[in-house]
């Protein structure tokens, strides 16, 4: 394994050979990216800092708003989940949400500042006839103007190319772990099956969204998988989500030893250097992040967040909380 400090350390943007390895052609070995985890800390803020500022514009953040427009009734097992029925969580099964209701709240989230609406919902794999319900919120969507994002769980090649029919600009399907750690995680659903949801959507035109989970008691070389997977996808995804572990009671993972905030700072950090053309969503967990450590993941490279007070069942910062600290950061919505 290299050592942290056979990674150099840049003196310029031009010379830094962190930021020449960073382009999308660089293949990261796990070893990398463990060693740029356990650089000190200040080094891998500045490094990826300068990565930031090489490819965005480092006072920019791009403000997603997150609905369910399914809830809860998802057969698979997955560890975190309060929307799957194997689990006692207090989230009722509910079925689809009418259009008007989800092009109301969309109307909502862009008066409220946001560009992209993401609909979740909590299936295994839709079926076909519910695709054409979700086509019509596409759709709906777009016409006012903002960024359309689905999750749905796995889709067939042919269900990838109706959604991108529908103008689907970004489909979320996370890997969630490293291939080492998710089978701790999740039994119902194979590593392999994520990746071919993935190749099914990138084949169909359509911006992949995909990241992953900490703090669900993988140790710091299972969190350099995740990163590894991530960016050595073929081109790696335009958008990626780092979620901090939200622990709700019933599911398997409630009162797992709570993750370090500043290594989850450090993934943030090593995400934005090896994938620098990406958007770098903060995702869960915000809610319990103080303003200090959220400051700290855009320092690292976070350039993206979900705006406004719930994710798809668990709560999320109030949208004037987050409007308060971008100006105190002199950070602007893009």
């Amino acid at each position: 394994m290299n050592s942290p400090e056979s990674i150099s350390l840049p003196h310029s943007s031009s010379s830094s050979p962190i930021l020449s390895a960073s382009k999308s052609t660089k293949k990261w070995a796990l070893n990398e990216i463990e060693a740029l985890l356990a650089l000190p800390f200040t080094d891998l803020i500045w490094q990826a800092q300068q990565v930031h500022r090489d490819h965005w514009n480092p006072q920019g953040v791009q403000l997603s708003t997150l609905l369910s427009v399914k809830t809860g009734g998802c057969p698979e097992d997955c560890a975190y989940c309060p929307q799957s029925v194997r689990y006692d969580t207090g989230v009722e099964n509910q079925a689809m949400l009418p259009l008007n209701e989800v092009l109301a709240a969309a109307q909502r989230a862009k008066e409220a500042g946001a560009s992209r609406f993401c609909m979740g919902a909590a299936w295994r794999s839709p079926k076909d006839k519910d695709l054409e319900p979700i086509a019509a919120m596409i759709e709906g969507v777009r016409a006012l103007g903002m960024e359309t994002c689905a999750t749905l769980g796995m889709l067939k090649p042919a269900q990838a190319e109706r959604l991108k029919q529908a103008g689907l600009d970004f489909y979320n399907h996370n890997l969630d772990s490293a291939p080492e750690f998710y089978g701790d995680i999740i039994s119902t659903r194979e590593y392999q099956d994520r990746l071919d949801t993935l190749t099914a959507v990138r084949a169909a035109g359509i911006n992949v969204c995909c990241g992953g989970i900490v703090g669900m008691g993988e140790n710091a070389s299972q969190r350099a998988g995740l990163i590894a997977q991530l960016a050595n996808l073929d081109p790696a995804p335009e958008s990626v989500p780092i979620n901090l572990l939200v622990q709700v009671k019933g599911t398997p993972l409630h009162g797992q030893d709570e993750l370090d905030p500043l290594d989850f700072v450090r993934t943030i950090a090593v995400a934005r250097i090896t994938m620098p053309k990406s958007r770098v969503r903060l995702s869960a967990g915000r809610e319990n992040m103080s303003d200090a450590v959220q400051a700290l993941c855009f320092l690292a490279g976070a350039n993206s967040i979900f705006y406004g007070e719930q994710l798809l069942t668990t709560p999320n910062p109030e949208a004037d909380r987050d409007r308060s600290l971008m100006q105190r950061l002199g950070m602007q919505a893009e």
